[in-house]
């Protein structure tokens, strides 16, 4: 007999640890849960029947939106002829082949090998290891220090969680370690002092990371790791010229360029990659979320020529390199991430994001820009965030104890649409699935206008 609602909730606080969920109160039952039951295109549905709008693709990754059968049918296919087998001393399959060649066609120039994983954190537990093996190849010992940024995210394990440069990933855990350091964050509406342009801005974020190698030694530092659009930090595009600024940096310090995908990739911001958006050419990228679409768990490092080089030559002076994973490459996961590829190139929905994606962002402009409660509305592509102000002329924040954007988020819910409360700032976060429509977008923009003008009656008055 199959177990009741309430039975199934029982269990899941008896037996379930949620990431990301306050502990004491899942355990009391004091945080009310959801079963996620079915799914389909842009909608998600409960336990209860009710239906919400997925405004933000589960967690930035669903981009081919629910309920794809010819993912489904891949996966299915993989696995009744062979459900796994490891890669490890040069073993490969025809899916994991296929899908090496796919991923580096997405790529900027220059790029080369991939290696797997199953999640973004692993990845770039994985770039690390493997800029610190570049340089002990190279006789630079001494050259291992990481430069994140502030508010940057880029995972949960111990140098990944150190590299994310969000207080609430560092509390209680020791970390960070100490070879990474954090540079500012380029949000210039909350960053930059009054009356400073853009331009100026781009300077000075240029002459701290300055700074911050001077006071190290460049010779000591051998990365910079960067989100080509900052996702969990505030979805915070960077102001013009930054990403040529900070890698002419780079390339005079002789320092590796990390970028992080993980969020942008795959045609989220309305190109292959971010990489290609803003011009920036990495000796690593990081990429995982959008390559299946959520539809298996699978990750990737992509290996510039530079690097690549370099790991050749390691292994003709040291022998293989000591690190693997037992799921790496695994076929199932390749097959989901082919059939996602398929899909993304015949209905074209990195062009879709594009063109959407400008329509959702004057639409928001349209309905924010002169709201008494927003100081910001931030877009670029299938990626947006509507930032929330006591003044927003001055940039004086709300008092965090208001909790004024969890508060338009649960708004947005009770209205049928997922939109998510960010943390450290009151931030509401847009991250749709890529086949989103123009109907899509203005169904998304009434409800969140009607969730802001809900908090800001409460607020105002």
């Amino acid at each position: 007999m199959a177990a009741s609602t309430d039975q199934l909730f029982a269990q899941d606080r008896a037996h379930f640890m949620h990431p990301s969920t306050h502990a004491a109160d899942h355990a009391s039952g004091t945080l009310p849960g959801k079963i996620i039951r079915t799914a389909q295109g842009m909608h998600i549905e409960d336990h209860e029947g009710r239906r919400y709008l997925d405004a933000f693709a589960g967690l930035y990754c669903v981009n081919i939106g629910y309920g794809r059968t010819e993912v489904a049918d891949a996966i299915h296919k993989q696995a009744t002829s062979l459900a796994y087998y490891h890669t490890y001393v040069g073993h490969s399959t025809d899916a994991i082949i296929e899908l090496s060649k796919r991923i580096i066609d997405w790529s900027p120039a220059g790029m080369k090998k991939v290696y797997y994983g199953l999640s973004g954190s692993d990845a770039n537990e994985t770039q690390i290891k493997i800029v610190w093996y570049y340089n002990n190849v190279l006789g630079r010992p001494q050259k291992k220090k990481i430069i994140s940024r502030e508010r940057g995210y880029h995972g949960s394990g111990i140098v990944t969680g150190s590299l994310t440069g969000l207080p609430s990933f560092h509390q209680h855990f020791d970390l960070p370690v100490e070879r990474v350091h954090h540079t500012v964050c380029p949000h210039w509406y909350r960053k930059a002092p009054q009356g400073m342009s853009e331009q100026a801005f781009v300077a000075h974020c240029v002459e701290e990371l300055e700074k911050l190698i001077a006071r190290e030694g460049a010779d000591t530092i051998a990365a910079f790791i960067g989100e080509p659009v900052m996702g969990t930090g505030g979805i915070i595009t960077p102001p013009a010229g930054y990403w040529n600024a900070i890698q002419a940096v780079l390339r005079r310090h002789d320092i590796l360029l990390i970028a992080d995908e993980v969020v942008c990739g795959f045609g989220r911001l309305g190109s292959p990659m971010g990489s290609q958006h803003y011009g920036m050419t990495p000796d690593l990228i990081t990429i995982a979320k959008g390559l299946t679409s959520a539809y298996a768990p699978l990750s990737g490092v992509i290996v510039g020529e530079r690097v690549w080089d370099v790991i050749e030559r390691g292994a003709r002076e040291h022998g293989p390199m000591g690190h693997g994973w037992t799921y790496s490459g695994h076929p199932i996961c390749a097959a989901a991430a082919l059939a996602n590829l398929d899909i993304l190139a015949r209905e074209n929905l990195t062009q879709n994001a594009a063109d959407v994606g400008r329509y959702f962002g004057e639409k928001l402009h349209a309905a924010f820009d002169a709201h008494p409660l927003v100081g910001e509305v931030r877009n670029v592509g299938m990626l947006a965030a509507v930032e929330f102000m006591a003044d927003g002329a001055a940039r004086q924040p709300f008092d965090a104890a208001m909790k004024i954007g969890p508060r338009v988020s649960a708004a947005a819910l009770a209205r049928g649409m997922i939109a998510r409360a960010m943390p450290h700032g009151d931030i509401l976060g847009f991250a749709p699935p890529l086949i989103a429509t123009r109907a899509d977008v203005d169904e998304m923009v009434s409800i969140a206008r009607a969730a802001v003008d809900d908090v800001a009656e409460q607020v105002l008055r």
